[in-house]
């Protein structure tokens, strides 16, 4: 469900109409839609508190990876989502945006030292621990912390969770599949199960539970289920060897319609299914969706720059928007609907869509049906909301492209296009040249 609709035959972000924005803002430039936002979240939240009895005060912890804009995640933080991270620069943003510390877990398989004493510091609800070296590291750096005569104030102990990987991975492709035995992520049943007890033993962390993510874009709710299976037996091992398991990190992953498809689950089956893989254990439930909130609250809008019919038959819509503006399309072969702001008549006849950087991966689609479109034509990228303006990169010199917050009638630029005296300005000369 999503909030970007023909009003009078044109294409609107809520009551915002997209010819307005590209006068105003210039192309290409990313639109995110604060009610379908909202909507995402409140599903999400409907639902687990549909579950209480299973899954406790759940947490819903946006992945920020997904789309890390200050006004986005405040749209968010504002409803009560709390933030999952991966770097101290998210949890900056998180906390920038008005998140609290108490809603942020800190994840990921490469966390520095000065990154682990950054969330200690800030007092985030917990850090998620990947590997045996890093739950070394991070005793370590709280010892540190704690004799260390110029910080101020008690260092309280972490709380940590240890991800497991079930070596069950799904996901949209191989590169967004987490779970499996040979993914970076997280260590096996047994030696996860070595690690609590690790770090039950330590003086310095306290261990609360486990957490788990094995993909992105999935669309079966089969894998997902037999993984919080493994998880919820390990909890009760852990219990039994007298372990105190109080969270479980469910991660995220569940897909989204990219395709209009009807058979991706909805929020409410996927943590139905949960609900009733964890009854009885009393747990508190984490979910760190991030595509699931994001993806269909954003379009990429852009405009043509020229249609080239060659003789061989081929047809180009060449667009202003290009792959260092969505990389998800040469990245991982990702489908994007495209739709033109005002639509066009005339039969559809196939296209390859493609941008302006030299390289012939800047290719958006391959045959493509769709009307006959012509120079200054506006169109967007359906679905474009995360993943997208966060990947993004000034690759061949290129501006990043803005971003715009709509809400109801109100919009406004929340990330401006950089200038190109603001791209050279970034980069000062060496003094002797």
């Amino acid at each position: 469900m999503h909030f970007f609709e023909l009003k009078d035959g044109v294409l609107h972000a809520e009551g915002v109409s997209l010819e307005t924005i590209a006068e105003q803002v210039g192309t290409p430039t990313y639109v995110y839609s604060a009610g379908t936002l909202r909507r995402h979240y409140g599903l999400m939240r409907d639902a687990c508190d549909a579950h209480k009895g299973a899954l406790g005060e759940a947490l819903i912890a946006f992945a920020v990876k997904a789309n890390s804009n200050l006004s986005v995640l405040k749209v968010l933080g504002a409803m009560g989502c709390g933030a999952d991270t991966v770097s101290e620069g998210e949890i900056r943003r998180a906390l920038k945006a008005g998140i609290p510390a108490s809603k942020i877990i800190f994840s990921g398989v490469g966390k520095t030292d000065a990154e682990l004493a950054f969330a200690i510091q800030q007092g985030v609800r917990q850090i998620n621990v990947e590997s045996s070296t890093e739950l070394q590291r991070l005793i370590a750096v709280v010892k540190s912390l704690k004799q260390d005569p110029t910080v101020s104030g008690r260092v309280a102990n972490p709380d940590v969770a240890i991800r497991v990987n079930p070596k069950i991975g799904a996901g949209g492709h191989a590169k967004i599949t987490t779970g499996g035995a040979g993914d970076k992520f997280g260590v096996p049943v047994e030696e996860a199960l070595d690690l609590y007890a690790v770090a039950s033993s330590s003086e310095h962390v306290n261990p609360v539970g486990l957490a788990c993510h094995i993909g992105s874009q999935i669309t079966d709710l089969t894998p997902l289920e037999n993984a919080f299976k493994v998880i919820r037996g390990m909890t009760e091992t852990l219990r039994e060897q007298g372990h105190t398991v109080t969270r479980l990190d469910l991660g995220g992953g569940l897909g989204v319609p990219y395709y209009g498809e009807t058979n991706t689950p909805p929020p409410a089956d996927y943590i139905a299914m949960v609900a009733g893989v964890l009854d009885g254990l009393n747990v508190e439930a984490a979910f760190e969706p991030g595509r699931l909130m994001a993806a269909n609250a954003g379009v990429l809008l852009s405009r043509v720059v020229h249609v080239n019919e060659r003789t061989d038959g081929r047809r180009f819509l060449v667009l202003d928007a290009a792959m260092n503006d969505l990389m998800r399309p040469a990245l991982y072969e990702a489908f994007h609907d495209v739709k033109p702001v005002r639509p066009v008549d005339g039969a559809a006849l196939p296209h390859d869509i493609v941008g302006p950087v030299c390289e012939t991966g800047d290719t958006f689609a391959r045959d493509r049906e769709l009307a006959p479109l012509k120079a200054d034509d506006l169109v967007v990228f359906m679905s474009a909301g995360a993943y997208g303006a966060v990947m993004g990169s000034e690759y061949n010199t290129r501006p990043m492209a803005a971003e715009v917050l709509v809400d109801g009638g109100r919009w406004a630029v929340i990330k401006p296009r950089p200038t190109y005296e603001d791209i050279l300005s970034r980069e000062p000369i060496a003094e002797w040249l």
